[in-house]
C-alpha cells in the first residue's frame, strides 16, 4: 500500500473513530486499514493512535500528524481539481459548518437548487451554534454571523443581517410594551443567551441617534442555543433580539411582537470563512458563490442599513 493511501486511511480512521467504518469508506478490508496505520507508525517511529476494543483516539504525535495529513491530502486534491476544472463539473465531498438557525431557515431550504446544479458534490453540513476549528476538524468553510477575529482564515463578507427586538404578546400583556430602551430597566426581563467567549449572557443592544447603548434586565431563563433562545421568547420569558429572518415568521403568525422598532440593535455581519489556499478547490468556489447569492434576499449591505 502506498503512503498516500495509508495517510487517507489514517485520516478516515480518526474522522470515523473506527477502523471498520474507515475500511468500508475506503473500500478495503478492515485488516488492511489496521495494517496501514501500523505501517505509518513503524515508518514514523511513534504511536499515532490509542486503541481500545471500542474506540480509537489520537496521541499527541498522532494529533500533529493528523493535521499535517489533512493539509497534504487537501493540497493534493486541490492540485488535481485545478487541472480538471473546466472539463467536468466539480465533484467530491464538501464539509460546511453554519449556525443552526441560519442552516435550518435559510440555507437548507435553498439547497435543492445547488444539488441540482452540481449533482456530484456531496455536502456534509454541520448545523450547530458551536465554533469549529476548520483545520483541526477538516472543515472546508464556515458561515459565521458576527464580528470576525480569526485572522488566520480568509473572510468573504456576505452582507449584514438586520436585527430586531421582540417579545410574546403574553409577556407584553404582563409587563407592558417598552417605548424606549430606558424603560427596560423598570419591570422588564430578558431571555439570557450565553456568550461562548465570556460564559455570560449577552446584553440587549440598541442604536439611538447613531449611539450604541446596552441594557441587561433580569433573567429567568438562560440558554446557549439560538433556537432555544427564540423559543424561550415565544414562551413568554422576556425580551429577545435576533435576525429579522428568524423573527418575522413568528411576528406574522402572532406568536411574537416587535418592540422598540426605532431603537434596533446593530446589524450583524455575515461572512464565509475558509483556510488560505482552499479557494483553488472548484467545489468550494462554486459553493461559496452559490451561498452568497442564495443568502442575498435575507441580507443587506452595511451602507443600506446605515442609511435607514
Amino acid at each position: 500500500m502506498d503512503r498516500i493511501q495509508a495517510m487517507q486511511i489514517f485520516v478516515q480512521v480518526v474522522t470515523q473513530g473506527s477502523y471498520s467504518r474507515a475500511a468500508t469508506l475506503m473500500g478495503v478490508p478492515r485488516a488492511a486499514a489496521t495494517q496501514a496505520v501500523q505501517q505509518l507508525e513503524a515508518r514514523l517511529g511513534v504511536r499515532l493512535l490509542n486503541r481500545t476494543t471500542r474506540h480509537v483516539s489520537l496521541t499527541l504525535d498522532g494529533d500533529l500528524y493528523f493535521q499535517r495529513c489533512q493539509v497534504i491530502l487537501g493540497d493534493l486534491e486541490d492540485t488535481e481539481a485545478t487541472f480538471r476544472a473546466g472539463r467536468t463539473l466539480p465533484k467530491g465531498r464538501l464539509r460546511v459548518d453554519m449556525p443552526g438557525a441560519l442552516g435550518r431557515l435559510l440555507v437548507i431550504p435553498a439547497l435543492p437548487e445547488f444539488t441540482r446544479r452540481y449533482p456530484d458534490i456531496t455536502l456534509e453540513l454541520g448545523v450547530r451554534d458551536r465554533t469549529v476549528d476548520l483545520i483541526r476538524e477538516g472543515v472546508d468553510c464556515v458561515l459565521r454571523a458576527g464580528d470576525i477575529s480569526d485572522t488566520s482564515l480568509v473572510c468573504r463578507p456576505v452582507g449584514v443581517l438586520e436585527q430586531i427586538t421582540a417579545a410574546s404578546p403574553d409577556y407584553l400583556k404582563r409587563h407592558g410594551t417598552p417605548l424606549t430602551p430606558q424603560e427596560i430597566g423598570s419591570g422588564h426581563r430578558m431571555v439570557g443567551y450565553l456568550s461562548s467567549r465570556t460564559g455570560r449572557p449577552y446584553d440587549l443592544d440598541f442604536v439611538e441617534g447613531g449611539i450604541l447603548s446596552h441594557a441587561s434586565p433580569p433573567v429567568t431563563v438562560t440558554v446557549s442555543d439560538a433556537g432555544a433562545y427564540i423559543a424561550s421568547g415565544v414562551a413568554g420569558y422576556g425580551l429577545v433580539q435576533g435576525p429579522r429572518y428568524h423573527l418575522d415568521p413568528l411576528i406574522a403568525s402572532g406568536q411574537m411582537t416587535e418592540v422598540l422598532s426605532g431603537f434596533r440593535p446593530p446589524a450583524m455581519p455575515l461572512s464565509v470563512l475558509y483556510p488560505p489556499g482552499r479557494h483553488r478547490l472548484p467545489r468550494l468556489r462554486v459553493f461559496i458563490d452559490w451561498l452568497c447569492a442564495a443568502l442575498a434576499p435575507a441580507t443587506a449591505s452595511p451602507a443600506s442599513i446605515a442609511a435607514e
